[in-house]
């Protein structure tokens, strides 16, 4: 994905819908800052080309090679921060694996059969009680305000 020399003065918001590309340029832009959380799910980024000012996302750790040349700043070969010997800031809970998010981003999924908050509920989403409980306020409610509103309609 070549974004060089668009005029971007911010990471433009649709880029977030481009979590598959492999290469992306983002040279020769006045570029002021570069949020790790633009990145978010950019799995298979392997080469990332930033104007000169600006570090790489995730930090020179999250990359396997950072070369820098008079025209930017080139980060290669991305990083799974799981497998790193750097201490983890937020260790996944009990119950769940590391998985990579992004240069320098981490998430934690849920081992199978736990879900829910910090992987604590065992088994599986009790759909058929949600969406029971949900249906029947539903209706009820639907039921409710249509009795209540109907008589105000006739004496109009």
């Amino acid at each position: 994905l070549d974004l060089s020399n668009c005029s971007l003065r911010s990471v433009p918001p649709g880029l977030a819908e481009a979590t598959t590309a492999i290469v992306l340029d983002l040279t020769e832009n006045p570029l002021t800052a570069l949020p790790n959380a633009s990145f978010l799910g950019f799995t298979q980024l392997q080469s990332l080309a930033v104007p000169l000012p600006l570090e790489c996302p995730g930090g020179r750790d999250a990359w396997q090679d950072v070369t820098v040349d008079s025209s930017g700043r080139l980060c290669q070969g991305q990083r799974n921060p799981c497998n790193s010997s750097v201490e983890l800031a937020w260790p996944c809970p009990d119950n769940s694996v590391c998985a990579p998010d992004g240069p320098g981003l981490t998430q934690c999924l849920c081992d199978n059969p736990f879900h829910g908050y910090k992987c604590l509920r065992e088994g599986t989403f009790p759909m058929l009680l949600f969406g029971g409980i949900l249906g029947t306020a539903t209706v009820s409610l639907s039921l409710l305000l249509w009795g209540t509103q109907r008589r105000k309609a006739k004496t109009r």
